[in-house]
């Protein structure tokens, strides 16, 4: 099949969603493949290359259906964005193929098959359990916020206004990490690797964007964003997903300067799509002195910290 004309992945100054009208499932199922398999060369998936020019980067459709085990024509209607009637067996076998890890598999699967998805009603307010609120307050010396879908951030902390800012101080729906690090200016200076930051947080719309494609108050903040922010047309173009429960965040802080902090996240289990996230600085290091002395400070350091971010 001849793949010469085919673009090989979403231009990055694709249209932006029309606020309240919802991701077209098909298109984002048809990029997503595109992208996948774009990434990939013969030689990583075990395959001849005859020293053929490719006009377009990656593997070619009848390599991927090879792999897969499946005909060209099905893969093409698939890679066309129809996935009806399409297989969970035929899925696993195309996600092998594209060496898709567990969060861009489950990402195809939900593009893909959204019949096995249970209706939530995506747009309703969400709303953060009082237990849950009192636990942020009891973890003393510890910064730590509950995100939702959207990359809403729906409580936080002492602690986590010490660091990040007095999210209080926002109107609601400000408090959002998507509009903080795009279109805040102030918080490329907060986060050392700000780049990294501004791809996680993509990576967790993406897998949103699968999971509720017709929330319109989602495809309103991508298209908002895709407006305002070059830099998130980029990296929504690049069609990214991931599932990222750990690491390291490295900041400049206006008052201690630079902190590095492990943070873990924790995906509540009763169905709210929130997540828990923490921070804390290894035992005995300049951070962990630094996160003591924020603390001690309490209320004029989240004051100080509101003029930075």
């Amino acid at each position: 099949m001849d793949e010469s004309r085919a673009p090989a992945t979403a231009p990055a100054t694709a249209p932006a969603p029309q606020a309240g009208a919802g991701l077209d499932r098909r298109a984002e199922l048809s990029e997503f493949l595109r992208t996948r398999r774009a990434r990939l060369k013969p030689e990583d998936v075990g395959l001849p290359d005859f020293g053929r020019h490719r006009r377009v980067p990656g593997l070619r459709r009848e390599e991927l259906a090879q792999l897969a085990g499946v005909s060209v024509a099905y893969y093409t209607r698939l890679e066309q964005g129809n996935g009806r009637n399409v297989s969970a067996e035929v899925l696993d076998a195309i996600a092998r193929a594209l060496r898709l890890t567990d969060a861009e598999h489950a990402h195809l699967t939900h593009l893909a098959k959204p019949k096995q998805l249970k209706k939530k009603p995506a747009a309703r307010a969400q709303q953060v359990r009082g237990p849950l609120r009192h636990l942020l307050d009891a973890m003393d010396g510890v910064p730590a916020y509950v995100v939702g879908r959207r990359a809403e951030i729906l409580a936080w902390n002492r602690m986590a206004s010490a660091v990040f800012g007095d999210w209080a101080e926002l109107p609601p729906e400000e408090r959002n990490w998507a509009r903080l690090v795009f279109l805040r200016p102030a918080y490329r200076e907060l986060f050392v690797d700000w780049e990294q930051k501004a791809i996680d947080i993509v990576a967790a719309l993406r897998m949103d964007a699968g999971c509720y494609p017709d929330d319109p108050r989602l495809s309103a903040l991508v298209g908002e964003l895709s407006v305002k922010s070059e830099d998130f047309r980029r990296l929504w173009a690049q069609h990214d997903v991931k599932d990222k429960s750990h690491g390291i965040k490295r900041f400049r802080h206006p008052l201690v300067g630079e902190l590095a902090l492990q943070f873990e996240s924790f995906k509540l289990t009763d169905g709210s799509d929130q997540s828990l996230v923490t921070y804390h600085a290894e035992p005995d290091s300049a951070s962990a002195e630094a996160l003591r002395l924020l603390a001690s400070w309490g209320a004029d350091a989240t004051r100080a910290a509101r003029t930075t971010p």
